[in-house]
Formats: C-alpha cells, sequence, structure tokens
C-alpha cells in the first residue's frame, strides 16, 4: 500500500503553517511518504491504491468534494466548516462518509453535524495533541516567551493594505481605523515587559514565497521552538494544542465573535489555560488564577485534559492505517 500526505493551496496572500503542523501530526504515523496529496483535488486523484489520513479543516474547495475511491480515507480529527457543510452533505457527500464511518472529528460541531445527517461520528479532539515525539527534555527548556498570532481575527496592516482595492474597502468599512485595537487589548493581559522582550511569530506568512519542502521545515522549526519555550501565548489552535503535547505552558487568547471561528473550537477550548477577550470592549477573563496582568515571572501549569484524547487518537490511527 501507498500512503499520502496532505498538502494545501494557498490563497492569495497568505498561507497557514498550521495545516502543515496537521500533517506533520499524521506524518508521524506512516511508515513512509509516497506521495502529497493536495487537500482541494482529492477528487481530482487517478494513480495507485493510496492511505491518506483525513484530518483538518475540509474543504474550501467544495465542489470537488468527495475524494477519490482510490484513496483509502482514515477519518480522524476531521472538521467541517459551517461555511462548508451545506455543499459537502449533498446526498453523494453523505452517502462517501457513510461509506467510511465511523467519522472521527476534531470538533463537537463536526460531530454533531454528521450525526445529524445519520453518519456515525464521534469527537477525537485534534491529531495534534498526538506531537509529543517533538518532546524535549525540560534540561533543554530556555528561557523564551513566544506570542503566536494574538487576535489574529483583529484588524492588521498586512490586510488591510494588502492592495490598492484592499485600502480603500478597509478605509470604507473602517477597518483601517481599527489598528491600534489588538495592542490595546493586548496590553489590558500582558504586561509591557512581556510585550517588549517576548518573541512574536506569524504563523500566516506571505503565499508564493515557499515551496511545499520549506513549508514543512518551517513547520518543524516553529515546533522544535515551542518545545523549548517558557511559555506560549496564542490565538492560534494549531500552536496551543501542539504546545500541550510538548508539554509546554501554553495561554490560550480566545477573541473570536463569529461562528465560523467558534464552531472550530467545539470540545476544544476546555483543554487549555484561556483568556477570553470581548472583541468590542477589551475586557477579559481568565479561566486560570491570574494576579494582574502575564508578568515575565507568571507561571501557568497546562490543565492536563488532553491525554485521553491524544491516546485514543493514537489507537485510532495505528488500527486503520
Amino acid at each position: 500500500m501507498k500512503y499520502g500526505l496532505l498538502k494545501y493551496d494557498e490563497n492569495k496572500r497568505f498561507f497557514n503553517v498550521g495545516d502543515n503542523i496537521q500533517s506533520l501530526a499524521a506524518k508521524q504515523f506512516l511508515p513512509k511518504v509516497d506521495l502529497y496529496l493536495n487537500r482541494e483535488k482529492l477528487a481530482e486523484y487517478e494513480g495507485d491504491p493510496m492511505t491518506l489520513i483525513m484530518n483538518g479543516w475540509f474543504t474550501h474547495n467544495t465542489h470537488n468534494w468527495v475524494p477519490n475511491e482510490k484513496i483509502k480515507p482514515v477519518f480522524v480529527s476531521f472538521h467541517m466548516n459551517n461555511t462548508a457543510a451545506p455543499a459537502m452533505l449533498s446526498e453523494k457527500g453523505i452517502a462517501y462518509l457513510k461509506k467510511h464511518q465511523p467519522i472521527g472529528c476534531r470538533d463537537q460541531f463536526t460531530a454533531d453535524t454528521l450525526k445529524a445527517k445519520g453518519i456515525d461520528a464521534y469527537f477525537t479532539g485534534c491529531l495534534t495533541l498526538t506531537l509529543d515525539s517533538y518532546k524535549v527534555n525540560d534540561s533543554e527548556r530556555e528561557d523564551k516567551i513566544y506570542i503566536v498570532d494574538p487576535l489574529y481575527s483583529y484588524p492588521r496592516p498586512e490586510k488591510i493594505f494588502y492592495n490598492a482595492k484592499a485600502t480603500i474597502r478597509n478605509i470604507l468599512n473602517g477597518s483601517a481605523f481599527k489598528l491600534k485595537k489588538k495592542s490595546n487589548h493586548l496590553q489590558k493581559f500582558i504586561s509591557k515587559e512581556v510585550l517588549e522582550t517576548a518573541e512574536f511569530i506569524n504563523q500566516e506568512p506571505p503565499s508564493n514565497t515557499y515551496s511545499d519542502s520549506q513549508k514543512f521545515e518551517m513547520a518543524e522549526e516553529l515546533l522544535n521552538k515551542y518545545a523549548r519555550a517558557k511559555l506560549v501565548i496564542t490565538s492560534r489552535i494549531h500552536c496551543a494544542l501542539p504546545c500541550l503535547a510538548l508539554g509546554t505552558p501554553v495561554i490560550f487568547v480566545n477573541g473570536f465573535d463569529s461562528f465560523v471561528d467558534s464552531c472550530r473550537f467545539d470540545g476544544i477550548l476546555e483543554l487549555f489555560n484561556r483568556i477570553d477577550v470581548n472583541s468590542q470592549t477589551g475586557a477579559y477573563t481568565a479561566n486560570f488564577e491570574l494576579s494582574g496582568k502575564i508578568k515575565l515571572d507568571t507561571k501557568v501549569m497546562n490543565l492536563e485534559k488532553h491525554h485521553d484524547l491524544a491516546n485514543a487518537l493514537k489507537k485510532a490511527v495505528k488500527k486503520n492505517l
């Protein structure tokens, strides 16, 4: 049997390294990788029979769903967003998922959506919870704090001023006048010394800049950084979830207010030390003990609620490969 691994289309402006991190989570279970398959073009595959772990977000290219029958899918950590579900759950789509049920779902929203259509589905959590293979000894941990894409859904220059058309649109809709919103909100719960000394990381670099191999190298470099961090503060689930696997203290900053985002988190947010931010006012609450702001000497212990999910995921993947 041959084994495939997911790769991803870029949009016109950026790509998400978190997708590649999800593929690295799948790769560690494979005896080999014979071919990288584009997540958005699985229906077009015409090669030899191929086993493929179907984890992550499906799919932007909804008209190209379902995958070719030559692909043997392993459904764990599968997410179907609310925007894609109406098209993906056509009669053909439902029949395909029923053929390969039970479907292991990354979030409870996806599991509930599939079950409502009569598909046998269950919540698995995200496969990145199994990335403890990148874990290092605590003696290798550094005195570094990483702040990774905090409140990334807020207006930011690289998206507001991407080109002339985007600039005009964002001036007219008012987004261009909200560029200080993120820094203002972060300052409410992160101290000045942390904001000035932490290393900021962007998991959404520019498109059409890196090869697929470079993207995977970038993902591995990030995992190696997070494995050695003293603390990570992030709004990226594919930073926060790997940190749980790596044993790295992590605080998830939740400032999302759209269902497109929040449906992805159903069943996942409970795993984190979390700061929930009111995106309008910046008011926040923490589900862990936080005295004032996050400081250089702030210590948090992960909730350690992810182990049962991680162990079950490992068993499910190995069983179905």
